[in-house]
């Protein structure tokens, strides 16, 4: 069973539109006028973000992480699409010390400029704002379950920062849920992501005023399916785009859900799930990347 986020509307969609309306209300109570944020070149967040403020009439600017000279396509077309300021950063560790520093260079140089920008950066209070987002998609959850007459034992999804994780954990255990939450890991091994998941779901419990605390054996993250690395699809993740799509109509991307499912269906292959098991798949969005690696894909495809 498919949770559709992927179509969340606005440019394509995907879990982060989510985040945007969280943040983007916290960004026009403050009266800003501008958003600056930063990522990678084919970030789903930054186009999410360019979207949410060409819809509002705003200014947004964008530090990716790259040369310039990648190919324009996928997300970093529609940025172009969008009308974002769209700038490149030497650095592709999106924890350099410097990034603070740049984002505060273009806010100084807007400020000048007779802006109101706000950074939106997701290692800051942005990433609370954007973890409530998902605390509220559990209850939305939850009443399509109940509707459903439904009790499912797991909600599969992807983990990249951690956010839409650490929201689902927090609200589904507030709300009593037994549901199990796994994540996926798309880059970043267990250890670091369940540090950031409890700690970006406690911080959203106390912004929120919730009693409910998270703890790592609230949820599971499988690491093991990272493949050669962030963004570099492999083999069972093209096939399992491919299963989706001829079965389902379905379309997942490369870097995130695609591995998200092959992760699935090889739990499904060990036995550790079974046809017993109920099964919520989140699909987080992200299609934009299918077109970025349009070659790797093909390759593979016509391979088999």
């Amino acid at each position: 069973m498919f949770k559709r986020d992927d179509l969340t509307g606005l440019a394509l969609g995907g879990n982060k539109i989510r985040n945007m309306e969280y943040i983007f209300g916290d960004l026009l109570d403050q009266g800003c006028d501008s958003v600056i944020t930063t990522a990678g070149v084919q970030s789903n967040m930054c186009r999410s973000a360019a979207a949410a403020a060409s819809h509002l009439g705003l200014k947004s600017v964008l530090l990716l992480r790259g040369s310039g000279n990648e190919e324009r396509q996928g997300n970093l077309l529609l940025d172009e699409l969008l009308g974002a300021d769209i700038r490149f950063i030497n650095t592709q560790d999106p924890y350099d010390s410097r990034v603070p520093i740049w984002l505060e260079e273009v806010k100084q140089e807007l400020l000048s400029k007779g802006h109101r920008p706000y950074i939106l950066h997701l290692t800051a209070i942005t990433s609370t704002i954007a973890t409530i987002a998902y605390v509220d998609a559990s209850e939305e959850l939850v009443v399509q379950f109940d509707k459903l007459d439904l009790e499912p034992d797991y909600l599969f999804l992807t983990v990249g920062s951690g956010i839409t994780m650490s929201g689902l954990v927090l609200g589904l255990k507030h709300l009593g849920r037994t549901i199990r939450v796994v994540g996926i890991s798309g880059s970043a091994q267990t250890e670091f992501l369940s540090e950031r998941i409890v700690g970006y779901a406690n911080q959203a419990a106390e912004m929120l005023g919730l009693p409910t605390k998270v703890n790592t054996n609230d949820f599971t993250i499988h690491d093991q399916y990272i493949g050669p690395g962030y963004g570099l699809p492999y083999t069972p993740v093209i096939t399992a785009i491919q299963k989706v799509a001829q079965l389902e109509g379905i379309l997942l991307d490369p870097v995130y859900t695609g591995k998200c499912m092959s992760g699935l269906i090889d739990q499904i292959e060990l036995g550790k799930l079974s046809r017993k098991h109920c099964v919520v798949f989140l699909h987080s969005g992200g299609v934009p990347s299918l077109f970025h690696q349009h070659k790797t894909i093909t390759s593979q495809i016509m391979k088999s």
